[in-house]
């Protein structure tokens, strides 16, 4: 198991599955949201990055995007708003321990409203 599922599962106390899906809608969602070079740099910093991503689900043909839709995202996968917060934490905390934190500061001041989950 990847070291920041391993981290979110101890944490948050979701399960691994829930873990990655989440972790993977989070990272795809900076990826379509903040600045690219940026976020490209992020995303070296989480090993597995892609892999998560692939296991995000899809977005639903009604869904808003933003902050709201990951939002609404996350809670289709059965997450409250504390699980929401803790996990978005987990992956920033992660991600700027692993060398990212200018960028991580860079992507959360680029995207409207990130900074209240994080």
């Amino acid at each position: 198991m990847n070291d920041l599922v391993s981290r979110i599962v101890a944490n948050v106390g979701i399960d691994a599955d829930t873990a990655e899906k989440a972790i993977g809608s989070i990272l795809a969602f900076l990826q379509s949201e903040g600045p690219a070079d940026k976020v490209a740099e992020m995303m070296a910093s989480v090993p597995g990055s892609d892999d998560l991503m692939a296991k995000a689900p899809a977005a639903g043909m009604l869904s808003m995007g933003g902050v709201m839709g990951l939002g609404s995202k996350l809670m289709g996968m059965g997450l409250g708003m504390g699980e929401i917060s803790q996990v978005a934490k987990e992956t920033i905390g992660y991600a700027r321990e692993n060398g990212a934190g200018d960028s991580i500061d860079e992507i959360v001041a680029s995207i409207p409203g990130l900074s209240q989950f994080v």
